[in-house]
C-alpha cells in the first residue's frame, strides 16, 4: 500500500465519520482505486474480524465501485449520499450479502443519517487467538502463481482479521512487507535461500504485529488502569527484588504508549514509543538485573522489548508477608495506589501465578473498594 496511506483518516464512511464524500474521494484521488481496494480489504477485515472472505468481498466491490462512481470528474454531488443510502438499505436487507453482526437489526430500526451513523460503528470483537496459519513456502508460491490477485486479498483479509487489534500502520507495513516477499521469492531462482533473507528482514515487523494484537487487544478489554496494573504485576514477577517505586512509572509509561498508539493512524507510533519506553527501561533495570542487561545489549530497541517481555518469571525470592494497607488507606486519595502497591507485593512474592489470576484479584479489589469505602460501616 502507498507509503502514507496511514496517515490519512482512513475510511472516514466506515468508522463513525460516516459518509463524508470530500474525505473518501480525497483518500481515494490520493492512494489510487488499487491502494484504497486494499486498505477497504484491511479495515473492513479488522472490523468484522469473524465474517466470511466472501462477506468481505461483497462489501468491499460496493465500496469500491461507490467511491469510484462518485469521486469521478463531474459526478453529481448527490450521489455518493444516495450511494451511501442504497448501500445501509442492502445492509438492512434479509438476505444481505454483508458481514452479519448482531447490531444489524437496531440500526436498521433507525432511518436516515442517524441509520447510517448506527451502522458504520459495528464491528465484531476481536478474536481470542490468531487463526492465520502461515503455510509452507511451496504452499504460499502454489497459490500466488494460481492466481496472485485472489491469493492476495484472501491474505489480507485473513491476515487482518486475526491481527485486527494491531494499529492500522503496523498491520499494513507487515502485510506489505509480506506480498513483497511471496511475490519476489516465487519467482526467485534460489526461493529457500530468497525467503530466509526475506523472513529475517521482517522478522522485527512480524514480531510487532503479533505483540501488539495483543497488548492492544488486552487494552481494549481491561482499560488504562488494569493494563498499567497487569504491566507492572509482570515485571515484579521477572524482577522481585525491584521495588514498587522502580517499576510503578515504568508501568504506567508501557500504559501511556499502548494508550496513544493502538488506535493511532499516525506513521511509527508503536515502534518509537515502543523504542523510548525500552530505552528507559534499560536505562533504570540494567544495573540492577543480569536477565535486563543481557536483552538491553543489543541495538536495536524494538528486538531488546521483545526479549524483556519474553523473560520468565524469576524464582520466588524469600521476603517478609507483604504489609496489607488500612481501611483508611484503600478509602483515601491515593486508594488505587495503595491497592496495586499490595498487588504489587503479592506478585512478587508469587512469581509463577499467571497474569489471568492476579487479574481477577485486581478486579476483585476494585469491587470491594468500590463498594465499601462508600458503605456507612
Amino acid at each position: 500500500p502507498h507509503k502514507s496511506c496511514s496517515r490519512l483518516l482512513l475510511f472516514s464512511a466506515l468508522t463513525g465519520k460516516a459518509y463524508v464524500r470530500d474525505k473518501v474521494c480525497q483518500e481515494f484521488k490520493t492512494l489510487g482505486k488499487e491502494d484504497f481496494r486494499t486498505l477497504t480489504i484491511v479495515a473492513n477485515s479488522r472490523k468484522f474480524s469473524n465474517a466470511t472472505f466472501e462477506e468481505i468481498s461483497h462489501l468491499v466491490r460496493e465500496i469500491v465501485s461507490l467511491a469510484e462512481t462518485c469521486c469521478a470528474e463531474g459526478a453529481d454531488p448527490s450521489c455518493y449520499d444516495d450511494g451511501s443510502s442504497a448501500l445501509s438499505a442492502k445492509s438492512c436487507g434479509g438476505d444481505s450479502p454483508f458481514p452479519a453482526h448482531a447490531g444489524t437489526a437496531g440500526c436498521c430500526a433507525q432511518e436516515g443519517l442517524e441509520q447510517k451513523l448506527c451502522l458504520a460503528t459495528l464491528r465484531h470483537p476481536p478474536q481470542e487467538l490468531p487463526r492465520y496459519l502461515q503455510p509452507s513456502n511451496e504452499e504460499l508460491c502454489q497459490a500466488f502463481k494460481k492466481d496472485p490477485k485472489d491469493f492476495a486479498d484472501r491474505f489480507l483479509h485473513e491476515y487482518a482479521s486475526s491481527y485486527g487489534q494491531a494499529p492500522l500502520p503496523v498491520l499494513l507495513g507487515s502485510t506489505r512487507t509480506f506480498l513483497s516477499m511471496v511475490s519476489t521469492c516465487c519467482i526467485s531462482p534460489a526461493p529457500t535461500a530468497c525467503f530466509l533473507k526475506e523472513k529475517l528482514e521482517r522478522k522485527t515487523l512480524s514480531l510487532l504485529t503479533l505483540m501488539s494484537n495483543r497488548v492492544c487487544s488486552r487494552f481494549a478489554v481491561y482499560g488504562k488502569d488494569k493494563v498499567t496494573f497487569s504491566y507492572l504485576a509482570s515485571l515484579a514477577q521477572k524482577m522481585p527484588a525491584a521495588s514498587f517505586e522502580d517499576l510503578f512509572p515504568l508501568a504506567e509509561d508501557a500504559a501511556e504508549v499502548f494508550s496513544q498508539c493502538c488506535d493511532s493512524v499516525a506513521e511509527d507510533c508503536m515502534q518509537k514509543k515502543l523504542s523510548e519506553h525500552t530505552a528507559k527501561a534499560c536505562g533504570a533495570l540494567s544495573a540492577r538485573d543480569e536477565r535486563f542487561a543481557d536483552c538491553c545489549k543489543g541495538k536495536n530497541l524494538m528486538q531488546n522489548y521483545f526479549c524483556i517481555s519474553a523473560l520468565p518469571p524469576a524464582p520466588t525470592p524469600t521476603l517478609p508477608e507483604a504489609q496489607k494497607p488500612t481501611d483508611g488507606q484503600l478509602c483515601g486519595e491515593e486508594g488505587a495506589r495503595h491497592a496495586k502497591r499490595y498487588l504489587f507485593e503479592l506478585a512478587r512474592r508469587h512469581t509463577s501465578v499467571p497474569d489471568a489470576f492476579l487479574g481477577k484479584l485486581y478486579d476483585t479489589c476494585q469491587r470491594v473498594r468500590g463498594e465499601c469505602c462508600s458503605a456507612q460501616d
